[in-house]
């Protein structure tokens, strides 16, 4: 529901004697310095205010539908998504079931497939970006994002975006993975919280 761009920084009292006793050139670590200028509120670097704002209302957002049903949603989709990858006859990244991410799944490129020539495709006629294999498995999977403000619709329009760059690209496909993913949404689907913002 936010986008990138932000982080928080929680400082032990050894951290903040650290920083102080540290004979090293600093800036941006200077704690010492920072906790100084702000104990009256100040900020001594460009705060990035419009990310504040968006905080604000992620959580706002968060809270009117409910913590519980936030993190219901994302495992509902997740599974949704998991069930296309499998109806694709494709291999999830993770191997172990019990620790499928319900924000992230991973997508394992068959043999002799270049993720990232995949995801340039999905790019290029769907203008959909997705996520680059990382380190090892560089060029050899893609991810699908499903958290945040996804909801069924706009999971559904991903996967139709994957499913039809794999079929340009060439990917031998099992079976429609939209389809899978529809009948898993569709049968468990109740009336959504609105944010009324």
């Amino acid at each position: 529901m936010l986008p990138p761009g932000i982080s928080f920084n929680a400082l032990s009292p050894k951290a903040l004697a650290a920083s102080r006793n540290a004979k090293l050139p600093k800036a941006f670590w200077a704690w010492d310095e920072i906790v100084e200028m702000n104990r009256t509120g100040y900020w001594p670097y460009t705060p990035n205010t419009n990310l504040l704002y968006a905080l604000s209302e992620a959580i706002d957002m968060i809270l009117a539908e409910g913590l519980p049903q936030v993190f219901a949603r994302h495992q509902r989709l997740g599974e949704a998504c998991r069930r296309a990858v499998q109806a694709w006859g494709l291999q999830i990244q993770c191997a172990d079931p019990a620790l499928y991410s319900p924000v992230l799944t991973g997508v394992m490129m068959p043999d002799g497939v270049d993720a990232d020539q995949v995801r340039q495709i999905v790019y290029g006629h769907f203008n959909m970006s997705l996520g680059a294999g990382l380190g090892k498995v560089k060029g050899r999977m893609f991810r699908i994002g499903h958290l945040g403000e996804c909801n069924d619709l706009t999971l559904m329009a991903s996967l139709s975006g994957c499913e039809m760059g794999l079929k340009l690209a060439g990917v031998r496909l099992q079976d429609s993975g939209t389809l899978a993913a529809m009948e898993h949404l569709a049968a468990t689907a109740q009336p959504t919280a609105r944010y009324e913002g």
